[in-house]
């Protein structure tokens, strides 16, 4: 059908009204100057003189909502805009305005469909759930959430309230407290749109669902448990009693967003959508001001300016077509894994046993086929993926490759063989990219033919999961060498940050002392489950104990005499460590640790000879808050220490180190803002107090008593 007529909009209007003449009118949103949608304050006049349009023109009997991007439908709203609100009222006006705008679409008398191609979320969904009906692409780009809450705030213009009643009231509670988007094919199961189609026809259907009268929906089919959980007043007050119960298990009361948004769907459906309107932007707007929402905001605007960045500014990296990876083993596996499956790139693989190489394929093997299992990849995409790994137990296939990353055990020896090895294989431009996670990258290069093309690239266990790679360059690896190597880190998923060379490079180098101290108090006779849990209060996802079991006891005490080389005694481990591994305790991997590994709940609970091992009578002494406080205050310190000497570039960098490296609290938004946000003269107040109580371990920075001084902060 051709098109009848397209109302023209004031210059830099991101929306388009396009009437054809079987009286279906096309709105297609396209924000000028920007790769994807997103909503802004401004738009709300926008859309109501689109729909003044509309209701004006009795010839227009639907209307289809879509985008005029390429990329995507709407990918949230644009939050630097909470940046000016003032108060929690100036932040609720804002959510006020977006649900009068929506409410508009619901009430109107056509039927007005969402024709949604890429991501809607937040805003985006809120948006199509405003909607009559909602059909989407089947498409691997689409994907639709409501991911507020990784931001410490709620979905504030509908979402709370529509989405329990459009699907399930658990799966609706699901996706909101976790923020995890769904694809197209669970979005069509759940109920949350009402077909799913190939993109090309994309707009042909939705117009056709557009010329139907509105929808009358039925309510969801559950089981016999969904029904009484859902459907009866005992039912939901057992729901929602449980889900806060949960929720405040997994926060700790670290997140206050989760529990609002408990209280806005309960509220929605107990008191009706009205009073659940009206609490949503009450509580969104208290959230907006919440100091845990701004450290969330900070992160998610700083991450974003980084995927924006180069390694070097105004240095190109090179093009690249293969990698090759030494190292069959759990990290060498991983770094494939996400060079074939998320880079797209071929990964060819070396080890010196041939089941070395079957044990690195089938690293990526078992995660895809779980994803083919639950269906949310088809088998011949795992088969394509896969085909991207190959391996040898010699240097063959390796003379193409841009990239050969090193994932072998941390001896320096071995590690400058392997340089040599591959400046005699390898092409004259082949990027050596060590994994070490402690090795000064300058030793590793020492006598290579091409310390230029030498770099460190440090990723963390697993692989798969784990967003953080640094990036390590000594004083003669090149610019372009430092920019490929961070657009690799970049491709592989993995958020990048370019370290000076050094001992334990910026993350390990924080965490040693933090864990030390752990190990210090633990000493001093504080029960184990204690150090961890007042750690995993405070906001860790694991404590320091857990933490080195995990890791493995043996790999952290190989770290230590390399930090105490460069740095001194400061880094000295806990005296008595070393009887562990006397004992055979490596950790998890062996299942002999901190933690007793058999047994039904494997990692759980205390072994409780440990304590006889290491001559302690557990006794609990300590606070959680001055276990967390001795622990956390050395991690600040060293990164303040890393900043002025320029192990890092910037405070930036250093925050999100510190948050993807080892899981310092997000809601705290890193070691620098959470400075910040203490003070500087009151963490050298607290540093100097534990100096006198415990020694000069505690002795603040230099850098730290300057900035206490002159009244300064990391962050302007």
């Amino acid at each position: 059908m051709t098109n009848e007529n397209t109302t023209q909009q004031p210059a830099q209007s991101a929306f388009t009204l396009t009437k054809r003449e079987d009286g279906i009118a096309i709105l297609s949103m396209d924000v000028p100057g920007e790769t994807m949608n997103t909503l802004k304050v401004e738009f709300g006049d926008q859309v109501n003189d689109m729909l003044d349009q509309i209701q004006s023109d009795n010839d227009i009997k639907g209307v289809v909502i879509i985008s005029g991007k390429d990329n995507s439908f709407v990918a949230g709203a644009d939050i630097s805009m909470l940046a000016s609100c003032q108060s929690a009222v100036d932040a609720e006006a804002i959510g006020k305005g977006g649900q009068a705008v929506f409410q508009r679409i619901e009430d109107m008398s056509i039927p007005f469909v969402a024709a949604i191609h890429g991501p809607a979320l937040g805003g985006g969904l809120e948006l199509a759930l405003a909607c009559h009906a909602r059909v989407c692409s089947d498409d691997n780009k689409t994907q639709l959430g409501l991911p507020e809450v990784q931001l410490g705030l709620l979905p504030g213009s509908g979402g709370t309230q529509r989405l329990p009643r459009l699907i399930s009231v658990q799966q609706a509670m699901k996706m909101m407290l976790t923020g995890v988007s769904v694809r197209a094919k669970q979005a069509k199961k759940y109920g949350i749109v009402d077909d799913m189609v190939p993109r090309s026809i994309l707009l042909d259907v939705a117009i056709e669902m557009a010329k139907k009268p509105k929808p009358t929906r039925k309510p969801v089919k559950l089981d016999v448990m969904g029904t009484f959980l859902e459907r009866t007043p005992m039912g939901r007050k057992l729901m929602f009693k449980q889900a806060r119960k949960q929720t405040q298990a997994k926060t700790l009361g670290n997140y206050p967003s989760p529990e609002r948004i408990i209280d806005c769907i309960e509220t929605g459906l107990e008191k009706g959508i009205q009073q659940g309107m009206a609490l949503e932007a009450k509580h969104f707007g208290h959230l907006v001001m919440t100091p845990e929402s701004a450290a969330l905001r900070s992160l998610f605007f700083a991450t974003t300016e980084m995927k924006k960045e180069h390694g070097i500014e105004g240095v190109a990296p090179k093009k690249l077509k293969k990698i090759g990876v030494l190292g069959g083993g759990l990290m060498g596996g991983g770094i494939a894994f996400v060079t074939a499956t998320k880079a797209n790139l071929p990964a060819r693989i070396k080890d010196i046993r041939s089941d070395g190489i079957a044990h690195a394929m089938q690293y990526s093997y078992d995660i895809l086929n779980k994803k083919v299992k639950r269906r949310f990849m088809l088998h011949s995409d795992m088969q394509k993926q896969l085909s991207r790994l190959t391996g040898a137990i010699d240097y063959v296939g390796f003379d193409n490759t841009d990239v050969v990353i090193e994932a072998v055990f941390e001896d320096l020896g071995l590690k400058q063989n392997m340089v040599a090895d591959v400046e005699e294989h390898c092409a004259q431009h082949t990027i050596f990219a060590s994994n070490t996670s402690s090795i000064p990258i300058a030793q590793i290069a020492a006598n290579a033919q091409r310390p230029e093309n030498v770099i460190g690239l440090h990723y963390f266990s697993p692989v798969d999961k784990m967003p953080l790679a640094e990036v390590i360059a000594h004083e003669g690896t090149s610019d372009e060498t430092i920019s490929t190597t961070v657009e690799l880190a970049k491709k592989q998923g993995k958020t990048p940050i370019v370290v000076k060379d050094g001992a334990g490079f910026y993350v390990n180098r924080i965490l040693a002392p933090y864990m030390n101290e752990s190990a210090e108090i633990l000493l001093s006779g504080e029960p184990i489950d204690q150090i961890d849990k007042a750690l995993v209060k405070f906001g860790f996802p694991v404590g320091p104990i857990k933490l080195l079991d995990e890791v493995g006891i043996d790999v952290g005490t190989k770290i230590s005499p390399i930090l105490v080389a460069q740095f001194g005694e400061r880094f000295n481990s806990a005296p008595g460590f070393d009887k562990l591994l006397a004992d055979d305790r490596k950790g998890k991997k062996n299942k002999r640790g901190f933690y007793n590994y058999e047994g039904k709940k494997p990692g759980k609970d205390v072994d409780e000879s440990v304590y006889d091992l290491l001559g302690v009578t557990p006794n609990s002494r300590l606070s959680d808050n001055t276990i967390a406080e001795r622990c956390v205050l050395l991690m600040l310190n060293e990164a303040a220490m890393c900043l002025d000497e320029g192990v890092v570039r910037c405070a930036r960098d250093g925050d999100i180190g510190a948050i993807f490296g080892i899981g310092f609290p997000p809601f705290l938004g890193g070691p620098f803002r959470y400075m910040d946000t203490l003070g500087i003269k009151h963490i050298v107040e607290r540093l100097t107090y534990y100096q006198q109580q415990l020694g000069d371990k505690f002795s603040p920075a230099t850098c730290l008593t300057d900035m206490a001084e002159d009244n300064k902060t990391f962050y302007s």
